[in-house]
C-alpha cells in the first residue's frame, strides 16, 4: 500500500468543496469545525452553531480571539456581516424544523447503511454528553461525517452494524475520510473517490465491507 492519507486540512477543505453557494450549515465539535475556514472565495454558506450564532465566519487570528463569542465546542469563532444571535432554544428549532441544508459531524461507528453512533462509546465510567447530535442528525436535509477512515487500534470505524448508543438511524448520506469519500445507500457503501495510491481492493479491506463503484 503506497498511499498517503489527507490531512485534517485537506480533509476540511476537501468537504468545503461540496457544500453548495447558499447552503445553511453546522459543523459539528471537533475536526468538523475546521471546515468553516476552508470556505471557497465567492461561496456564500451560512453556518450556524447550536448554541445561537447563524453567520458564523473563519476562525480568527492570533490575539484577535473574542472568548464572548464562541461556538458550541467553546472556540472562539468570528461573525460575518449580518450574521446574527439568538437563543439556543430558537437554534435547536432551526436544527429540528429542518432548516438546516447539510450538518457536518464526527463519528465513533458509522454502519453501510447510514446508521451513526456519535456520541458515547457506552464504557463503563463514559459520560453521555449527546449534546445536539441527535437533533442534527434527523433534523438536517443532509448529515455528512468528517473522521479517520481507522481507529488508533486499526480498526474500520464503518461498520455493518453500530455496537455504540445510536444517534440516528439511516441518516448519514456522506462519510468523508483521510483515506475515501463514500456515500451511504439502503444497499450499502458506495464510491465517490479515494486518495492517490489506494486502490479499491485495498480500500475493502481496510473497512471489511463492500464497496459498490
Amino acid at each position: 500500500m503506497s498511499y498517503q492519507k489527507r490531512s485534517k486540512e485537506e480533509l476540511a477543505k476537501r468537504v468545503a468543496e461540496d457544500i453548495h453557494d447558499g447552503a445553511y450549515v453546522n459543523l459539528g465539535i471537533g475536526m468538523p469545525t475546521q471546515v468553516a475556514n476552508h470556505i471557497p472565495a465567492g461561496r456564500e454558506v451560512i453556518l450556524q452553531s447550536e448554541n445561537g450564532i447563524l453567520g458564523m465566519g473563519p476562525a480568527p487570528a492570533p490575539g484577535q480571539e473574542d472568548y464572548d463569542l464562541i461556538n458550541a465546542g467553546k472556540q472562539p469563532v468570528t461573525l460575518l456581516p449580518g450574521g446574527a444571535y439568538f437563543h439556543h432554544a430558537d437554534s435547536f428549532a432551526m436544527m429540528r424544523g429542518g432548516h438546516l441544508d447539510i450538518c457536518v459531524l464526527g463519528a465513533f461507528q458509522v454502519s453501510a447503511t447510514g446508521d451513526l453512533a456519535n456520541w458515547s462509546t457506552g464504557e463503563p465510567g463514559a459520560i453521555p454528553a449527546v449534546g445536539g447530535a441527535m437533533d442534527l442528525a434527523i433534523g438536517a436535509k443532509q448529515t455528512w461525517l468528517m473522521m479517520d477512515l481507522l481507529t488508533k487500534k486499526g480498526e474500520s470505524k464503518i461498520v455493518k452494524e453500530c455496537s455504540y448508543p445510536l444517534t440516528g438511524i439511516a441518516c448519514v448520506k456522506r462519510i468523508y475520510t483521510d483515506l475515501a469519500t463514500l456515500e451511504c445507500t439502503p444497499n450499502g457503501l458506495k464510491l465517490v473517490d479515494l486518495v492517490p495510491g489506494l486502490t479499491h481492493a485495498e480500500l475493502e479491506q481496510l473497512v471489511g465491507l463492500p464497496v459498490q463503484v
